[in-house]
């Protein structure tokens, strides 16, 4: 079975520790330098308004040197609010269906491993989680986006990294599909919160298919 490990820890303290092309595979979220301020709309049509002390600045150039040194490549969502393209190369856009009128219909991750463009198509309308996927982060992106990004884009006995794990979906998601996954939070409460949540996923997997002990690493 695959390895998981979770570590709150900042990422950069992680990544200086590591040697050159570490991860086969980076799937990162980082914040977007869009204000401390998040706007939503719940399961009740009713806005929803985070207040966080985390994005207010787009990642550092010394960020974006330390994950291509780590790693292969690179999927990074943000490219709508900051260029984070590696050259000429692809993209991926997922629309989101979004009705309301104040939230971007779209986001963008630049690809540096392929240079043409992929839609995926998966509802997920800002604050409305699917029943599944209680919401735990205001930035939360879903398990089957993570899943359609390994199918297409991971190869099998990658190993993966996030460098912002936030709800931990892509760490769901890589277990999914049998890969070895690193994420580091900074933040313990989303930390935690990312850690029930797996375990209550692992409590759902067949007997079968589970370590005796599962992976963890709480780093501080």
């Amino acid at each position: 079975m695959p390895e998981s490990i979770a570590l709150k820890i900042d990422c950069m303290e992680y990544m200086k520790t590591l040697p050159a092309k570490y991860f086969d595979l980076a799937v990162v979220d980082p914040p977007y330098g869009i204000g401390d301020f998040i706007q939503g709309v719940g399961r009740n049509k009713k806005s929803i308004n985070w207040v966080v002390n985390w994005n207010d600045s787009i990642p550092s150039e010394k960020y974006f040197r330390e994950l291509r040194r780590v790693s292969e490549n690179r999927i990074i969502w943000g490219a709508n609010y900051y260029n984070c393209f590696d050259g000429l190369r692809g993209a991926i856009i997922w629309n989101k269906f979004v009705t309301h009128p104040d939230m971007s219909k779209a986001e963008i991750a630049s690809v540096s491993h392929y240079k043409k463009v992929e839609i995926v198509n998966i509802e997920w309308n800002g604050f409305i989680k699917s029943e599944k996927e209680k919401g735990i982060h205001p930035c939360q992106k879903p398990i089957a986006l993570y899943s359609w990004i390994f199918k297409k884009y991971a190869k099998p006995n990658d190993k993966i990294f996030d460098s912002h794990l936030g709800s931990g979906s892509s760490r769901i998601a890589a277990h999914k599909a049998g890969l070895d996954f690193v994420g580091c939070e900074i933040d313990e409460d989303y930390f935690n919160a990312q850690e029930k949540r797996f375990a209550d996923y692992l409590k759902q997997v067949p007997m079968e298919f589970k370590r005796p002990d599962p992976v963890n690493a709480n780093r501080t």
